[in-house]
C-alpha cells in the first residue's frame, strides 16, 4: 500500500501553557485545537489517512475532541515529542506509505495551500518543511537579563509544521535518533544526512503556546468564517405501536410513527437543515430509504454523520432550532431531554439548541391527529467556498 499519510502529534501535557487540560484539547471556534488540526488533513484530497498520537491517559478527551472525524485508530505516544513522532511513524508500517506529513496538534490553522507546498517539494527532496524568514533583530540573553550579543539573522528561519518526508527515510532516521533530544523532525532528518528543503510558511499557521496565541487564532478564524442557514422539513404518519422516537427521546404513546428508520421526524428535519446549510443534498441522498441497512436505524447516527460533515468542512454549528407540529403527544414534559439529546448528537452545547411545539388548531391532517411534522433551521459558520 502506498500513498500519503499524516501523523498528528498530540501526546504532550502542555505544561508551558498552564491550562487544566492539555492544550490540544482546548476549545477554539467551537472545536478543540486537535479537531481543527485533524480535520485540515482529513479534508485534503492528497491525504489517504490521518493517525493521531495521544497520551495513554487522554483517550476520553480524544474521543470527545474528534467526534465525527473518520480518523485512523489513535496510537500511544512516548515521553518526548520525538518519541511520540517515532511511535506514530512506526504505527504506519503496515500501510507502507510513500510520503508522510508530521504535524503538531497545537497548530490548528494549517491551510490546504501550505500542505500542497510541502507535498510538492517532496517531488525532488527527501524532506520539506514550511518556514518563515526571521525579520526581527535577534538578541542573546547573557543569563542575567541583559544582552550579551546580537545574533546575525541572515539565513535564519522559523520552522513550522507539517513537515513532510519520504516515509522510509524519516522512519529510519527516527529509529537512529532514538534517545536524542532533537527539537523537530527536520532535525532528526538532518542528523541522518537527509536533505530537507524549505518552502514558504504561513504567518497564520500559529502554534498555540500562550493565551494570547489562542485569542489571536480565535479572532482570525471567526473573521474567515461566513454564516450560512439551512432549512429542513419532515412529516411522518402515525401507525401501529406503543412508543415513538422524537428528537432522540423515546416517548410512550398509543401509536408509533411510520418510517424506514426509527421515523424520528424532529431529527430528520434537523439533519436536512444542516445538510442544506452545507449544500450537501438531503437526508435521502446520504441514507437512501430503499437501502435495507437503514431499516429501523436510530436517527441519532444520521445527526452524527451530518455533524462530521460540518467538521470536515472546517465549520461549526452555531444554533439548531426545531418546531414540532402535532396534537399529541405533549412536547413540554420532554423538551429538556430533547434539547440534551440533540446537543449530544450534533456535538454542541445545549444552549445552542431550541425545541418548540405548536398545533394547527385542529386543521388538516395534523389537526386530525394523523401524524407529526417538524420544521428545522440550522445556523452554521463555515469557511467561504
Amino acid at each position: 500500500m502506498a500513498g500519503t499519510y499524516a501523523v498528528i502529534v498530540a501526546a504532550g501535557r502542555g505544561h508551558r501553557y498552564g491550562a487544566d487540560l492539555p492544550k490540544q484539547y482546548l476549545g477554539l471556534a467551537g472545536r478543540s485545537l486537535l479537531h481543527h488540526s485533524a480535520a485540515a488533513f482529513l479534508g485534503h484530497p492528497a491525504i489517504d489517512g490521518v493517525r493521531v498520537v495521544i497520551h495513554p491517559d487522554d483517550r476520553v478527551l480524544y474521543d470527545e475532541a474528534v467526534a465525527g472525524l473518520a480518523l485512523l485508530e489513535p496510537t500511544a505516544g512516548g515521553e518526548s515529542r520525538q518519541d511520540s513522532a517515532r511511535l506514530g511513524l512506526i504505527s504506519l508500517e503496515s500501510m507502507a506509505p510513500e510520503r508522510v506529513l508530521i504535524h503538531d496538534a497545537a497548530r490548528p490553522a494549517v491551510g490546504p495551500d501550505l500542505i500542497d507546498r510541502v507535498l510538492d517539494a517532496l517531488d525532488g527532496a527527501s524532506g520539506a518543511i514550511p518556514a518563515l524568514a526571521v525579520s526581527d533583530t535577534l538578541k542573546r540573553d547573557g543569563g542575567d537579563g541583559t544582552i550579551s550579543a546580537t545574533v546575525e539573522r541572515a539565513g535564519l528561519w522559523r520552522a513550522q509544521t507539517p513537515q513532510g518526508f519520504r516515509y522510509g527515510d524519516i522512519l529510519d532516521a527516527h529509529r537512529a535518533a532514538e534517545g536524542q533530544a532533537l527539537t523537530d523532525d527536520a532535525a532528526v532528518a538532518e542528523a541522518a544526512g537527509l536533505a530537507v528543503s524549505l518552502v514558504a510558511g504561513d504567518e497564520g499557521n500559529l502554534k498555540v503556546t500562550t493565551d494570547g496565541d489562542l485569542t489571536r487564532l480565535a479572532a482570525m478564524m471567526n473573521a474567515q468564517l461566513e454564516t450560512r442557514t439551512g432549512m429542513g422539513f419532515d412529516v411522518h404518519a402515525f401507525g401501529p405501536g406503543d412508543r415513538l422516537m422524537l428528537c432522540g427521546v423515546p416517548i410512550d404513546h398509543d401509536r408509533g410513527l411510520v418510517g424506514h428508520s426509527d421515523a424520528d421526524v424532529g431529527l430528520h428535519a434537523l439533519v436536512d437543515a444542516v445538510l442544506g446549510a452545507l449544500g450537501a443534498g438531503d437526508i435521502g441522498d446520504h441514507f437512501p430509504p430503499d437501502d435495507p441497512q437503514w431499516r429501523g436505524a436510530a436517527s441519532i447516527q444520521f445527526c452524527e454523520h451530518a455533524h462530521g460533515l460540518v467538521a470536515v468542512a472546517g465549520g461549526v454549528i452555531g444554533h439548531l432550532d426545531v418546531t414540532l407540529a402535532c396534537e399529541q403527544p405533549r412536547i413540554g414534559p420532554h423538551r429538556t431531554a430533547m434539547v440534551g439529546s440533540i446537543a449530544q448528537a450534533f456535538g454542541i452545547e445545549a444552549g445552542r439548541v431550541s425545541v418548540k411545539a405548536t398545533t394547527t388548531e385542529r386543521l388538516g391532517f395534523l389537526g386530525r391527529g394523523e401524524g407529526i411534522a417538524a420544521l428545522a433551521v440550522a445556523t452554521l459558520r463555515l469557511p467561504p467556498p
